[in-house]
């Protein structure tokens, strides 16, 4: 089984930044691709940017310059750097992984608000 628990969620004021952390254990070989979704009140889980084990990111167009996915294959941790935070950021943040593909496991998730 694999585990992912995350960090760093709060409360930031629009315009500012916050970064998100992810770390796996567990059977850590069954995860190749890491990445984030987001799940704002009353709306569908949507993809917020994912990263293959060999470094390769992917953004949604909403994040896309904005936000910068990594990964430190040592630590078995992905990180998510989030600038100029806007209200419609504001979403529980998933961590999810899996071989191939994302969704195969997830974290417990932890809530970012963008609120002055």
């Amino acid at each position: 089984q694999v585990q992912l628990v995350e960090s760093g969620g709060g409360l930031v004021q629009p315009g500012g930044s916050l970064g998100l952390s992810c770390a796996a254990s567990g059977n850590i070989f069954r995860i190749y691709d890491m990445g984030w979704y987001r799940q704002a009140p009353g709306k569908q889980r949507e993809l917020v940017a994912g990263i293959t084990r060999g470094g390769r990111p992917y953004y949604s167009d909403s994040v896309k310059a904005r936000f910068t996915i990594s990964r430190d294959n040592a630590k078995n941790t992905v990180y998510l750097q989030m600038n100029s935070l806007k209200p419609e950021d504001t979403a529980v943040y998933y961590c999810t992984g899996g071989s191939g593909r994302l969704g195969d496991y997830w974290g417990q998730g932890t809530r970012v608000t963008v609120s002055s």
